[in-house]
């Protein structure tokens, strides 16, 4: 095309962003080349560009002009007429719900297609054949799901005029998201047509996932551009606990521009952080994977419209979530890399001239990271295993997989999708099966993947102690080459925020941490798929056989008990007596379960311990403890016979059930005890894990005699 013709192009898409966006708005450089290499050149392209930059501006104004019939583009250029719908791979319904309503500003037709809306999908099919949709947004799940798959998957391919792929640094397990789901991105790019333009987008990927993605792409005109914020101020502030952090936001958070968001590195922190704000008058919100989706919802309309200080969440919120006004990010604990801190970060300050970013580190972060390093991809034995179940002439489906090998649902399904990615299974309705096709365990690149996990955490410690100017430390550890200090952050200027805590808001976080008592809900179904390795359990659990709701002193994930309960039962943790200030919570939890809001039924008349061989000294002072303050008799303990079973502490519930199913006995001395006793026994343990190992001795007791079982434990773990 010759240069007018290409100046042409160029008017048209500034007259298209001046409907998106205003009439004082102008293409950045980057933002036309893109726009030009996708509409005139039909090419590939990927934009790594900070957050605020514009990315979504480029695909919707592309857009529009392949969808002008009347400027398609000459007729070698492979299009007759206008373009096919665009096609957005975005993964969250969060930022469908945004872009649906952008890309009406701009004229442009959207329609989704995910798992909410499934009664509409035939609507949606029809009006993408005869021209009435612009642009079909659809969440990289959706690639994978059989039906669309196989019966949508290949027409779309081929009538699709512009392929985007956002947040595009999920196709790479190098990067710090990556999701095997976008690997199916692959076989989409292989069905389209010739020339037809693919746009990748992402504001968070270093060079290693650039040239990943790019590879990935095929031939890809890269534009990168500056990572620098100008409008964000990072800090640091080094607080000794969690009380203290928590005191810190309650003295400073009304101080910080606007509403903004507080990142958890846990859900359970989460809860927490935001009922302590709440419980010192500020309206927050909290949101986490396990929040109802219409709970998220309502916290995410609620910050947009300014109704609340801070909704405090998880990495849940991230990508996709789009409010060009929020005046802070504030981090109580680090993420595990410098590449998944920024684009967290990135959320703050796109419309505004100053947002405040902090991090306040903890001690226990490392630990978090090392819980969430243990959920990668499995070893390969436990990967063969499953391969081999699959061996099958009909489909299993993930529940039918569970009692066969030892993984939790979440990270067998993690698994799946890589193996289905790599050819080596295929998922079909009903489930999944093997496909026969040689496959290989790649432990070598695993193991690169781990060491570069390993010195992503290691730079977000030295970030947090770093003496230079904190935006050029994340930009480089982004490789950007025009990494400069920024003269903003509390390295370059004299920080904004002090350390200090006042007395009240100390005392009062202590207070709140210091509460010792969580709720354990008893469990009433076995899982499924047990008569399959020979368990004759199913269905519900029967009530004769049940515990009742049980308490522990705390979760390990909590800000306040979690890290004192660490020390006791974490992996590396020395058997060794019940300290003082542990068993004194012990009794602070039976108090308030006795006298709380909601008590227990009746009052324990006997004390069983669960045998322990890791804990023994631990669980054998505690329920002596225990017998003692509360005056009654220390009836012994219920212990695993043999080796208890094979799974581990972190199999799934079909594989901990069988490991320890008809494992339990009840000694003939206690079960005459428990013949003579009117009233439930206090079941006690050091840490519940899976659940099941409490569920089947309270069952054991219940059919030796027990009245009732009231689990108690140290620890929950999560």
């Amino acid at each position: 095309m010759e240069t007018a013709e290409r100046a042409a192009v160029r008017e048209r898409a500034e007259a298209v962003l001046r409907r998106l966006a205003g009439d004082q708005a102008r293409l950045r450089e980057d933002q036309w080349r893109a726009i030009e290499a996708l509409v005139v050149d039909r090419r590939r392209v990927l934009c790594v560009q900070r957050t605020g930059w514009g990315k979504s501006a480029v695909y919707f104004v592309a857009t529009a002009l392949l969808r002008d019939r009347d400027q398609a583009g000459p007729a070698d250029s492979g299009h007759a007429g206008p373009a096919g719908p665009t096609v957005i791979v975005s993964p969250l319904l969060a930022l469908m719900r945004n872009q649906v309503e952008a890309a009406a500003r701009a004229g442009i037709r959207a329609r989704t297609i995910n798992s909410a809306n499934l009664d509409e999908w035939d609507e949606i099919t029809a009006e993408i054949q005869s021209g009435a949709v612009d642009v079909l947004l659809i969440s990289p799940e959706r690639l994978n799901n059989p039906d669309f798959r196989d019966g949508v998957l290949p027409k779309l391919a081929a009538t699709t005029g512009l392929l985007v792929v956002d947040e595009a640094h999920c196709v790479s397990d190098w990067g710090h998201d990556f999701r095997p789901d976008y690997r199916r991105l692959r076989t989409f790019l292989a069905e389209l047509p010739e020339r037809t333009p693919v746009l990748a987008t992402t504001a968070t990927a270093n060079a290693r996932v650039t040239q990943d993605v790019a590879e990935q792409l095929g031939d890809a005109l890269v534009l990168r551009g500056t990572l620098d914020r100008e409008s964000l101020r990072l800090g640091v502030l080094d607080l000794p606990s969690p009380a203290h952090r928590l005191a810190w936001l309650a003295d400073h958070l009304d101080q910080l521009p606007g509403s903004g968001i507080v990142y958890t590195l846990t859900v359970a922190a989460a809860g927490e952080t935001a009922e302590f704000l709440r419980s010192r008058g500020y309206p927050v919100a909290s949101y986490s994977g396990q929040s109802d989706d219409a709970d998220r919802r309502a916290a995410e309309q609620d910050l947009l419209d300014n109704k609340i200080k801070a909704l405090v969440a998880t990495s849940a919120l991230g990508m996709g979530f789009d409010k060009p006004d929020l005046g802070f990010v504030v981090h109580l604990g680090a993420p595990p890399s410098p590449i998944a801190y920024y684009q967290q970060v990135g959320r703050a300050g796109r419309a505004v001239e100053h947002a405040e970013v902090l991090l306040l580190p903890g001690v226990e972060d490392a630990a978090i990271w090392r819980y969430f390093a243990s959920l990668a991809f499995p070893p390969e034995q436990q990967v063969r295993a499953v391969l081999a179940a699959l061996h099958t002439d009909r489909p299993l489906s993930t529940q039918a997989l569970e009692p066969l090998v030892d993984l939790r649902r979440a990270r067998l399904e993690l698994m799946l999708k890589v193996l289905d990615v790599d050819g080596a299974v295929r998922r079909v309705r009903g489930g999944w099966l093997a496909t026969g096709e040689p496959w290989v365990y790649d432990e070598a690149r695993l193991r690169r993947v781990a060491q570069a996990r390993t010195v992503e955490q290691q730079a977000m410690r030295e970030y947090a102690t770093t003496s230079d100017c904190r935006m050029r430390y994340l930009r480089e550890r982004l490789d950007d080459t025009g990494a400069a200090a920024c003269g903003r952050c509390d390295r370059c200027a004299d920080p904004l925020f002090a350390a200090d805590v006042s007395t009240a808001a100390l005392a009062a976080a202590q207070t709140f941490l210091g509460r010792p008592g969580v709720e354990i809900a008893p469990k009433k179904l076995w899982p499924t798929g047990l008569d399959a390795v020979g368990v004759p359990l199913k269905g519900r659990i029967a009530p004769a056989e049940q515990a009742l709701p049980g308490r522990a002193v705390g979760r390990l994930s909590d800000l306040g008990w979690g890290g004192r309960l660490r020390d006791l039962v974490g992996p590396e943790a020395p058997d060794a007596p019940v300290p003082d200030d542990v068993a004194g919570a012990v009794v602070e939890v039976l108090k308030a379960w006795a006298h709380g809001d909601d008590p227990w039924p009746r009052r324990p008349v006997a004390v069983v311990a669960v045998g322990s061989r890791r804990r023994p000294r631990l669980l054998g002072s505690l329920a002596e403890r225990i017998a003692t303050v509360g005056r009654l008799p220390l009836l012994g303990e219920v212990s695993a016979a043999g080796h208890g079973g094979t799974a581990g502490p972190r199999g799934n519930s079909a594989q901990r059930v069988r490991a320890l199913h008809d494992t339990f006995t009840v000694p003939t001395d206690l079960a005459d005890a428990l013949a003579g006793l009117d009233g439930p026994v206090l079941l006690v343990d050091d840490l519940i894990d899976s659940g099941w190992t409490m569920t089947l001795v309270a069952r054991a007791l219940r059919r030796a005699g027990a009245t009732d079982v009231l689990p108690l434990a140290l620890a929950v773990a999560g």
